[in-house]
């Protein structure tokens, strides 16, 4: 199995067309709908022991791999209920069987001829259960949850119950994460692959453990999905992704073939820049700059180290404007981060004379990559397609990042129009920027111009801290500096920033970020 395969999240219609590929390649679906209520019970049955379980049964696939896993609980011994939104006589093809086979268990282990019969979905389900399973609805449910239903998943985790999800919890949507009436689970198990739904918030935080299980689809299956004709396949973010860019330093490697990140920095808050330039410095970019304001250089100046401090020219906006791009042109850079407090003290009307500054650094005719964030980002939330024009006019290497506000107000929109799919709505940016989007959230999505997405999923809560979004543009900006590809470099900051993250625990703050590296790309390198 190759990591491109192993890490794909496949949608709703792409698991379908898995399930077709393996059926007429000799599996049955009946096998795959035993095969997928065998691993539910397989999980429920390493987690707890023997109890009262109630399993809610659906009107499709999903409530077929719920009468497999009451099956095969009762005859594990454990002491199974079942409902269902429907009665068995109304079930079709292989959910009919496997309620079939249920209802014979129960006649053949009972000696009663009137056993098999499921209670209607209501609360009497759940008096005296102690587990339940959700088989109700599975990921391609595209409509809210009916008042009833709701309000029954509702009811488990306030009586203290665990709750357990077959595929997705009811009322999540697969492809987008959207919550439809979804109940928080404390265990969900999917099969084959994950869905975007798993990872995209809320439904992340839906799913508890998430427990992805083999069921007998082979993975060729992939390979027949890559060809099918519809939008390049989804990856969840990893090292395979991206190492092979990303070696140690050569044993004869000097500073200046590890490149020179360029970082515009502001005259108040001073901070941010300087945490852009130390993530950059860290991750491996053999020199780093400052370019700040003259009025703040020696603020900059007096507190840097392994960083380089050098001042704007002085003078009013259309002086500093026209020397820009000589001072660019004399630094010999090979990657500049712009935004993060960049606008702050720049003379005349700041927004416009950042808009001309970056505006002249993308018309750079080396076309050398860049990282735009923060400020960058929202003086042109009013007129995008300055900059997006400005992107599409030449061979550029551009990675934006901006968080949801400055997200929905660069591409307005083109935001809108694709509801709550962060994916869609991430991929069509960066078609329309020319740029690679990292569209930033507790479940960062990476989109590239060709159609390629990444989702970033190892990012623990306590990044939500001032300043850990300009230490991953330094991140960024070192990696481009060392000759990253835009995409590659944006998935392997998001990865390494996460991983930071995880390594230094509860009460991260931004600078400590930077600090963790040696320890993550020492474990990466195998050192």
């Amino acid at each position: 199995m190759s990591d491109l395969t192993s890490s794909c999240l496949l949608s709703c219609r792409q698991m379908g067309l898995a399930d077709a590929w393996t059926m007429t390649h000799g599996v049955p679906g009946i096998e795959l709908m035993e095969n997928a209520g065998a691993a539910v019970v397989r999980a429920i049955r390493q987690r707890w022991s023997p109890r009262p379980v109630t399993v809610l049964c659906g009107p499709g696939n999903n409530g077929g791999d719920g009468y497999v896993v009451a099956r095969l609980l009762g005859q594990a011994g454990w002491l199974v209920t079942v409902a269902s939104l429907q009665p068995i006589e109304q079930l079709r093809g292989d959910a009919l069987h496997h309620a079939r086979l249920w209802q014979a268990w129960c006649v053949e282990s009972s000696g009663e001829a009137s056993a098999g019969q499921p209670l209607p979905l209501g609360d009497a389900a759940l008096m005296g259960t102690e587990l339940v399973v959700d088989a109700i609805f599975g990921a391609g449910l595209d409509r809210p949850l009916e008042p009833t239903v709701h309000a029954l998943l509702m009811r488990v985790p306030q009586m203290g119950v665990p709750l357990v999800a077959v595929d997705v919890p009811s009322g999540l949507q697969g492809d987008t994460g959207q919550n439809l009436g979804a109940t928080h689970s404390t265990l969900t198990v999917t099969f084959f692959r994950k869905k975007p739904g798993h990872v995209l918030m809320p439904g992340r935080a839906l799913c508890g453990e998430l427990v992805v299980a083999d069921i007998g689809i082979a993975e060729q299956a992939i390979d027949a999905l890559s060809h099918d004709g519809g939008d390049p396949l989804v990856q969840e973010n990893h090292p395979g992704l991206w190492a092979s860019q990303l070696p140690p330093p050569a044993l004869a490697a000097h500073k200046y073939q590890r490149g020179h990140a360029l970082v515009l920095g502001g005259a108040r808050m001073v901070g941010a820049a300087r945490l852009t330039a130390r993530g950059a410095a860290r991750v491996g970019a053999g020199l780093v700059s400052l370019v700040v304001p003259r009025a703040a250089w020696p603020v900059y100046a007096a507190t840097l180290l392994s960083a380089m401090a050098q001042p704007l020219e002085d003078g009013d906006a259309q002086t500093l404007i026209a020397s820009w791009g000589q001072q660019l042109e004399a630094l010999h850079w090979h990657a500049l981060a712009l935004g993060p407090g960049a606008r702050q003290g720049l003379p005349g009307d700041a927004s416009e004379t950042l808009r001309a500054l970056v505006r002249t650094a993308l018309s750079e005719p080396l076309g050398r990559p860049m990282v735009l964030d923060a400020d960058a980002l929202t003086v042109f939330q009013e007129e995008p397609a300055q900059l997006f024009d400005t992107i599409g006019q030449g061979a550029l290497s551009v990675v934006l990042t901006p968080h949801e506000g400055e997200f929905s107000r660069l591409f307005g929109t083109l935001a809108q129009g694709q509801g709550q799919d962060k994916v869609a709505r991430t991929r069509a940016a960066a078609v329309t920027s020319g740029a690679v989007v990292l569209h930033k959230g507790a479940d960062t999505v990476i989109a590239a111009p060709d159609g390629r997405v990444v989702i970033n999923t190892n990012g623990p809560p306590w990044l939500a801290t001032g300043g850990s979004g300009d230490v991953l543009t330094g991140f960024i900006a070192g990696l481009l500096a060392q000759g990253l590809e835009p995409m590659e470099a944006a998935c392997a900051g998001a990865w390494l920033h996460g991983a930071c993250a995880q390594v230094f625990g509860p009460g991260l703050l931004a600078e400590d970020l930077p600090e963790q590296l040696p320890r993550v790309l020492g474990t990466l390198w195998g050192r």
